[in-house]
């Protein structure tokens, strides 16, 4: 798990509990994964900041009791995996506890609809929370000729790491801009390798869903001028028409170094999911922990998209079945859970 910790955060708290396993030997620790996405996205950088917010020390009041606590006893590490795509089978599959995965997604895989079609209805999917809004870049290098998407056709594109959620949204954008296969030069690609390619003139486009600012992206934009390409017109209506949690949104100038306008685009939520039947007291706790005062001064400290992850929002664009530790707290607060999707089925009538 030490391979997979965001800048160090994680790796701490799991430090911290492998030093003071003596002085806790009387309280379990438990761990819980967070299926994150690669290094340089959006998934990975809050992954680590999640980790931390609901970890806590193995003795204590329970979160809530102040600002700033996790859960007692809890190890909560973020774990790099290919993204939306693989957490959503991950979780399905218990072989993570936890994962973040696109709204859109998750209720395709929750379907066994569209992008999941032929692998069958995954159920027991439940939502933690709505995290943050999420937003499809488009980046080009300043002095492309290319100005709108339809303007990709012939180049060479990197559209995501395979199997990853980039890259599903990357073949819709592009169906719904009229491409076949042969259109476009697609490459599958980590965010990392998409920067260092587009640098290297490899590639004449780079496509990639996130939080602004992605962290690729920025640190991408320190080094190489860019420029950011509009979704709008027939291509955002289609992929709006066609895909229920896709909706309009708006890159806000400054959001990268020299993009100094605003570009329109289109985007989803991304949200946290578990398996049905997880602990409901540990998920209630878990929520109680990610939404408290000392979490959402982690979260702002990182800037612009630390600070979309609001309590406000927590159940904005959820298209899953809330988990029912969740749902609980979600009740206390007094949201109206009752407008959000329900289980057909409920998790003890669902085979495992």
């Amino acid at each position: 798990m030490l391979n997979h910790c965001w800048r160090g955060l994680a790796c701490a708290s799991l430090l911290f509990f492998v030093l003071h396993a003596d002085a806790s030997a009387q309280t379990e620790l438990r761990f819980f994964r967070i299926g994150a996405a690669s290094t340089g996205g959006s998934f990975f950088e809050i992954g680590g900041l999640v980790a931390s917010a609901i970890s806590g020390p193995a003795e204590g009041s329970a979160c809530g009791a102040g600002a700033g606590c996790g859960v007692p006893g809890l190890v909560a590490v973020a774990q790099a995996t290919q993204g939306s795509m693989d957490n959503l089978r991950l979780v399905n599959n218990k072989q993570l506890e936890s994962g973040f995965a696109q709204a859109d997604l998750a209720a395709m895989a929750y379907s066994g609809s569209g992008a999941f079609a032929g692998e069958g209805a995954m159920p027991r999917l439940r939502a933690i929370a709505s995290l943050f809004p999420e937003t499809l870049h488009v980046v080009v290098r300043v002095d492309s000729p290319i100005r709108s998407i339809v303007g990709l056709a012939g180049k060479v594109v990197a559209v995501g790491e395979a199997r990853s959620g980039t890259a599903v949204n990357a073949k819709m954008l592009l169906a719904a801009a009229g491409f076949g296969d042969s259109d476009v030069t697609r490459k599958n690609l980590r965010p990392s390798q998409a920067a260092e390619e587009m640098k290297a003139g490899t590639v004449d486009a780079l496509i990639l869903a996130g939080g602004y600012p992605v962290p690729a992206i920025a640190e991408l934009a320190t080094t190489l001028p860019i420029r950011l390409v509009p979704i709008t017109g027939d291509v955002a209506a289609k992929l709006e028409q066609q895909f229920g949690f896709y909706g309009p949104t708006t890159i806000p100038a400054g959001s990268y170094h020299n993009v100094d306008t605003d570009t329109p685009s289109v985007g989803f939520n991304a949200l946290w999911v578990a398996d049905a039947d997880a602990d409901a007291d540990l998920i209630y706790d878990i929520t109680r922990a990610v939404w408290s005062e000392g979490a959402a001064k982690l979260f702002a400290a990182i800037g612009p998209i630390g600070k979309q992850i609001r309590l406000a929002d927590a159940l904005k664009g959820v298209s899953l079945p809330l988990h029912p530790g969740a749902e609980r707290f979600y009740r206390e607060k007094g949201f109206a859970v009752e407008k959000l999707p329900v289980a057909e089925v409920p998790a003890e009538g669902i085979p495992k």
